[in-house]
C-alpha cells in the first residue's frame, strides 16, 4: 500500500465569522469565506481527509513539502512521515507551519482508520468515548447583547449552563476594542459570571496575552478569590521565566503553553521548569496527533494534567485517547452565533453536546468528520 497522491481542493461557503487585526473571531455580516479539503490517496483506493484553512495548505505547500515526502510511501508510517516532515521546517523558510503538519497527520490517520474500518481514537488506545464540554467564548466586542459587557458575559454564562455545560472559558477583551486590554475589567467580567453561574460551575480565563507582570499577578490572585479552575496566557509565553516566576506567586493552577512554538520538546521544558500546573497541548499547535499524544504523555510523567486546546474531531480523539485530561474545549461561541448548525461543507458537526454537557466522539472509521464531498465539488473556487 503505497500513497500516489496528496492534493487540495478549495471551495466556497457562506461564513458570518470574521478575524479582526489581531486574529480574534466575531460575528459578521454573511460573505462567502474559503476553506481547504486536504486528500491523501493510495494505491488501493484509500483516502484520507482533513479540512483546514486553505492558505495554510496552499498548492506551494502541498507541492514543494508534502508530496516530495509522501509520495510512494507507506501511509502507515506516521511516525515516521512526521519526522521528515518535521525536519523540513528548519530549511523550509517557515513555510510548513505546525498547522499545516497538523493537517497532513490528520489526513494520514483519517485514511489509517477509514482503511481499518476504526475510530482515530481506538487506533489510539481509548481510554473513553465521552467528554465533559466547556464553554468558550469569542473575544470580547462592543456589540449590545453580545460580549461587550459584564452584563453580557454574565448572561450568556446563564444561557451556557441552560446548555448543560458544566464548565465556562472566558476570553475577554483584546486591543482591537477601544477599551482593551484592561485587567480590571477582566475582573469585572469573572465576578459577573461567577455570581451568575453560581460556585458549581467551574470557570477557566484565557486573558489578553501580553499583560506584564504585575498585572498578570494581579488578574490571578482575583480569579483565585472567585474559585477559577484554571488561568492561561496572560503574558507573552516565549517568556517561560514569566510563567516560571507566576505559578510560584499563585495558587491558581495556570495552564500552557499554548502557542509557544517548539511542539513536544518546549513543553516538556514548562513541565520541568515549574512553568504552569497544567500542561497545554492540541492538535494544531503542536503538529499533530502524534506529537499532541506525546505532550499528554510526557505532561503524565510529571503527574500533571494535560487539557487540549480547540475544537474539532483531532482534538476530541486526542482528549478521549488519554486519561489525565478532564475537558473537551468547544467553541468559539458567541450569543450572535448558531454553533450548533454545521457549515455547508459539512453534513453534522463534529462535536454535538448531550443535555448533560457531554461531548461523545464518533463510532464511524477515521476521524469521523461527516464531509458533504459533494457540495464541496460544486463550490470549488480558483
Amino acid at each position: 500500500m503505497k500513497i500516489t497522491d496528496v492534493h487540495v481542493r478549495v471551495f466556497s461557503y457562506p461564513s458570518n465569522t470574521v478575524r479582526d487585526q489581531d486574529g480574534h473571531t466575531h460575528p459578521g455580516e454573511t460573505y462567502e469565506a474559503k476553506h481547504a479539503l486536504l486528500t491523501v490517496v493510495c494505491d488501493d483506493g484509500s483516502e484520507g481527509y482533513a479540512l483546514y484553512n486553505a492558505e495554510v495548505i496552499r498548492p506551494y505547500i502541498v507541492n514543494q513539502m508534502f508530496r516530495p515526502v509522501l509520495i510512494g510511501r507507506d501511509p502507515f508510517q506516521r511516525e515516521k512521515l512526521w519526522h521528515e516532515l518535521a525536519h523540513r521546517q528548519r530549511g523550509g523558510g517557515h513555510q510548513l507551519t505546525d498547522h499545516a503538519l497538523a493537517a497532513i497527520e490528520l489526513a494520514l490517520w483519517d485514511l489509517a482508520g477509514r482503511k481499518l474500518g476504526a475510530p482515530v481514537r481506538h487506533l489510539l488506545g481509548s481510554y473513553r468515548d465521552k467528554a465533559p464540554a466547556y464553554a468558550s467564548t469569542m473575544v470580547g466586542d462592543d456589540m449590545p447583547g453580545g460580549l461587550s459587557s459584564p452584563e453580557d458575559y454574565a448572561a450568556f454564562a446563564e444561557a451556557l449552563v441552560k446548555q448543560g455545560y458544566k464548565g465556562i472559558k472566558l476570553h475577554t477583551w483584546m486591543p482591537s476594542g477601544d477599551l482593551a486590554p484592561d485587567p480590571r475589567r477582566d475582573v469585572e467580567a469573572c465576578a459577573a459570571v461567577r455570581e451568575a453561574v453560581g460556585p458549581d460551575v467551574a470557570l477557566m480565563l484565557d486573558a489578553y496575552h501580553w499583560y506584564e507582570r504585575t498585572d498578570a499577578l494581579y488578574l490571578g490572585r482575583e480569579l483565585q478569590k472567585l474559585g477559577f479552575a484554571w488561568y492561561e496566557e496572560p503574558m507573552e509565553e516565549a517568556s517561560m521565566s514569566s510563567y516560571v516566576w507566576l505559578s510560584e506567586n499563585l495558587d491558581i493552577p495556570v495552564i500552557g503553553p499554548e502557542t509557544a512554538m517548539g511542539k513536544h520538546h518546549v513543553r516538556a521544558e514548562w513541565a520541568k521548569s515549574g512553568a504552569c500546573d497544567i500542561l497545554r497541548s492540541g492538535v494544531y499547535d503542536v503538529g499533530g496527533i502524534t506529537p499532541a499524544l506525546k505532550v499528554a504523555h510526557l505532561a503524565e510523567a510529571f503527574n500533571m494534567n494535560c487539557e487540549i486546546h480547540g475544537t474539532g474531531a483531532g482534538n476530541l480523539a486526542v482528549v478521549c485517547a488519554i486519561k489525565n485530561c478532564i475537558w473537551y474545549e468547544r467553541g468559539l461561541l458567541h450569543p450572535f452565533l448558531d454553533y450548533e448548525t454545521p457549515p455547508a461543507y459539512l453534513n453534522a458537526i463534529d462535536d454535538p453536546i448531550d443535555a448533560d454537557g457531554f461531548v461523545r466522539a464518533s463510532n464511524e472509521p477515521g476521524l469521523g468528520v461527516s464531509i458533504n464531498f459533494d457540495y464541496i465539488d460544486n463550490h470549488l473556487v480558483g
